[in-house]
């Protein structure tokens, strides 16, 4: 199972918001993150970049 940290507009320890995360919903104005246990956040902006494999996802926000 690849689980992955979301981070907004970089990677860095400062810019996480949620680890674990197992599933991304994306619609035209924001990011809904769902995580391992089944909680959800939802984020203005959009997807910058996702890598599974490296386990991270990247928000543009303001």
């Amino acid at each position: 199972m690849c689980l992955s940290t979301a981070y907004k507009n970089e990677i860095s320890e400062e810019t996480a918001v949620m680890h674990n995360v197992m599933e991304v919903e994306c619609s035209d104005t924001s990011v809904t993150l769902i995580d391992l246990l089944g909680r959800r956040q939802k984020f203005d902006g959009r997807l910058l970049k996702a890598s599974l494999t490296d386990g991270y996802v990247i928000l543009k926000t303001e």
